[in-house]
Parts: C-alpha cells; sequence; structure tokens
C-alpha cells in the first residue's frame, strides 16, 4: 500500500516533467487558442473564398485618374496681360514693376485682377522681372499661369456614360498650334461635346493662347491629355466608341456616316500633313469633308466644327 500512495504522489507533484493526462506535452501546450476566428478568416472556408474574390474584383475597378499637369507659363507684356485677364485666362500671380510708369494698360491689369480675386499682386524690380522672361521685352507685366491639369482619356468617356450620353470627343493628332486647340475646345463645347484629347509630345497644349481661343469654354470642357494616341483610340475602341478618322483622301464624306449619333470619337489631324499612318490605320472609317468651293483643307477648328455640327443635329 505504501508503494502505491509513494507513486500516486509521484503522478500528482508540481515537479517538472510530464503531468497525467497530458499525452507527454507541456500546461502551457494545452491552453486554449482564442474564439474561433470568423468564417471570412478561416482557410479554405467558402466565406473566406467569397471574401478573396470580393477583394480581387475591387482591386480591378478603375480608379480616378489625372492626365498629368503642364508647366507653368509667363504672359509677357501690357497688352498680352490684358487681353489674357480680360479672356478669363488662369492667373495666380502678376508682377509689376518697381517705379513703373503707369499707363490705362496697367492700371487696368491691375484692376482685372484684383477684381477676380485669388490673384497676387507682386511688385518686382526691373532686373528681376528680366531675368524671369529670359530678357524679353515686358514692358513692366508679367502675369504667372499656373500649370492645367489634364484630364486622363477615361475620364471623358465615363463621364458621358454616366450622364446616361453617347461619348462625344474630338482627338487631335499633330496639331501645333494653340489657337488652333482653343478654337476645338470651343467648338467641342458649343456642340455639347465631352472634351478634347492631345498627344503628351509634339502637339499643342492648353497654354495661354489656347486658353484665350477657347473664349473662357476651357473652364467647362476638359482637356486629356495621351501618353500614346494609338493606344488610347485602341480603348476607345474596346469600350464602344467609334473613331472617326478626318482625311482629304476618306472613303466616305461625311453625311454618309451612319455612326455620328452614336458613341464618337472624332479624329483630327494637322493642316499641312493630316492623320499619321499609324491613327490612320487604327480609325474604323476614314471621313473626307465634302467642300465644293475646291479648298484643299480646313484647318483643325473648323474642321472639326463642321463634324461636330452634323453629329449634334443627328443627335438632337
Amino acid at each position: 500500500m505504501a508503494g502505491n500512495s509513494q507513486r500516486r504522489n509521484r503522478r500528482t507533484s508540481n515537479k517538472k516533467g510530464a503531468t497525467v493526462g497530458s499525452g507527454g506535452k507541456r500546461r502551457r501546450s494545452l491552453e486554449g487558442k482564442g474564439p474561433t476566428p470568423p468564417a471570412e478568416m478561416r482557410k479554405g472556408h467558402a466565406k473566406q473564398r467569397i471574401a478573396n474574390a470580393r477583394t480581387r474584383q475591387a482591386a480591378k475597378r478603375p480608379v480616378a485618374r489625372r492626365g498629368g499637369k503642364g508647366s507653368s507659363e509667363l504672359v509677357v507684356g501690357r497688352n498680352p496681360v490684358v487681353e489674357a485677364l480680360r479672356e478669363g485666362v488662369p492667373a495666380n500671380t502678376l508682377y509689376v514693376q518697381q517705379f513703373i510708369d503707369s499707363d490705362d494698360r496697367v492700371r487696368e491689369a491691375l484692376k482685372l485682377a484684383a477684381d477676380r480675386g485669388g490673384i497676387h499682386l507682386m511688385e518686382a524690380p526691373k532686373p528681376e522681372l528680366d531675368r524671369m522672361t529670359n530678357g524679353l521685352n515686358h514692358q513692366g507685366v508679367v502675369l504667372q499661369v499656373p500649370p492645367y491639369e489634364y484630364a486622363h482619356p477615361e475620364d471623358l468617356s465615363a463621364a458621358a456614360f454616366d450622364e446616361g450620353e453617347d461619348p462625344l470627343i474630338v482627338a487631335l493628332d499633330g496639331v501645333t498650334d494653340p489657337r488652333n486647340l482653343g478654337a476645338v475646345v470651343r467648338s467641342v463645347s458649343a456642340f455639347g461635346g465631352h472634351g478634347v484629347v492631345v498627344p503628351e509630345r509634339r502637339a499643342a497644349g492648353m497654354t495661354a493662347g489656347a486658353w484665350k481661343t477657347s473664349a473662357g469654354t476651357a473652364a467647362r470642357t476638359p482637356v486629356a491629355r495621351a501618353t500614346n494616341l494609338t493606344r488610347t483610340l485602341e480603348a476607345y475602341q474596346k469600350a464602344g466608341l467609334t473613331v472617326v478618322g478626318l482625311a482629304a483622301d476618306g472613303e466616305l464624306e461625311l453625311q454618309d456616316v451612319e455612326a455620328l449619333d452614336g458613341p464618337l470619337v472624332i479624329v483630327v489631324g494637322s493642316e499641312g500633313k493630316g492623320l499619321s499612318r499609324l491613327v490612320g490605320e487604327t480609325c474604323d472609317l476614314r471621313v473626307r469633308i465634302p467642300m465644293p468651293g475646291g479648298a484643299e483643307s480646313l484647318n483643325a477648328g473648323v474642321a472639326a466644327g463642321v463634324v461636330l455640327y452634323e453629329a449634334a443635329r443627328r443627335r438632337a
């Protein structure tokens, strides 16, 4: 009996070693692992697979993107500065030379800037203005235009679809005159279009000259910048838009194009060279504008306006 008692005491003692019923595991190893995790976190559970699938889908959703910013610009000289302020060209600072002989144009520039608000008035010595303008004849007045914030090309079609409308977009290929860009922006605004696309390189951007020609419509008509115009047009095609290129030797005349009342991209080339080869090959249709008067070509602003009018007429 004594031997049995000693064996029982050894089994229940607190000495190091295995505890009876532990299966050879330590006491700490027998502690619980906490509450059972929700089904979405349990490996292999159906709800976890569903949650993972939703996460992957969310990652694929398009996010708001921008087409980048242009560079800041300086408008130099009394008349150009006054004209830019009259036309509502965006500006953040008006520099005026110290001890300048004030005339009507200087006074008007100061008044326009003050009335608009949000434009800083800075007085600067002539050497500083000379340095800023690289020695141009600034006449003591310099206006700083902030960088233009371009849209992303997908923003234009997405905005139209969100409004329940068929996109109407103009893309410019090789147009380098900012005044032509401004004229196109004005036409797009007038005929209910959804924006303009310009290439990132070797093309006109939204400069002060483009703003002035747009007559203020650039404030409500977005301009997007494309890294590669051909790929941008292909993306529009995948989204269901018809890409129509204007060409003097186009296979169809404008009045014969049935796609004008649907989702549409109108591609306008430069006045001299027209559409580039790759862009022309990417277009779904190449269209010519009949000109009974015998003119060889129209500038980009006029050509875009003619086609936009016809598209708007059919959509009315």
